[in-house]
């Protein structure tokens, strides 16, 4: 019998991969098999991290990457750059990943858990059938004003003055 499978993806920066594997042992300590996908730079960084200090994490999570679309000589702290390169190529490896989890794996993906920032892999998941959840690692009057920014300035309690 299989059990369920979740594959995670947080936003590629540190403040959003450390919270979303708190959560993902979380998921373990359940007996969910759990497979966390990162760019291949912030995967090299987080097996570094994990090596250091002898972390059991690679034990109850599967840590797996695929590419960003950035060369090893981009600038990744060029937001239009890296969130241009990300929306062009993840999606389709993010696609391929999916489909050699499920050809060879008896456990299928059967959830996905994204970072909130990283929307275009619910379309992915919806192009398989895979239940999906978003991920907010922040707080929550964060996403709150998020969600109602543009009602404050609707209700003039910001005094913003918005330019064509």
């Amino acid at each position: 019998m299989s059990i369920p499978h979740v594959l995670a993806i947080p936003y590629p920066a540190q403040g959003h991969v450390i919270p979303m594997m708190e959560l993902l042992q979380r998921f373990a300590k359940q007996g969910f098999k759990v497979t966390m996908v990162n760019t291949e730079f912030i995967h090299k960084r987080v097996m570094q991290t994990l090596n250091e200090k002898d972390s059991n994490v690679v034990d109850t999570i599967h840590m797996t990457s695929i590419p960003d679309g950035l060369g090893p000589s981009d600038d990744r702290n060029d937001f239009v750059i890296a969130l241009k390169a990300i929306f062009e190529v993840m999606p389709r490896k993010l696609e391929e990943l999916i489909e050699k989890i499920n050809e060879t794996d008896d456990n299928k993906i059967t959830c996905l858990v994204a970072d909130e920032n990283m929307g275009w892999a619910f379309k992915v998941a919806e192009k398989f059938g895979i239940k999906k959840v978003a991920f907010w690692h922040a707080s929550t009057a964060l996403l709150a004003t998020s969600f109602n920014i543009t009602k404050l300035i609707v209700l003039k309690e910001f005094n913003i003055v918005l330019q064509d």
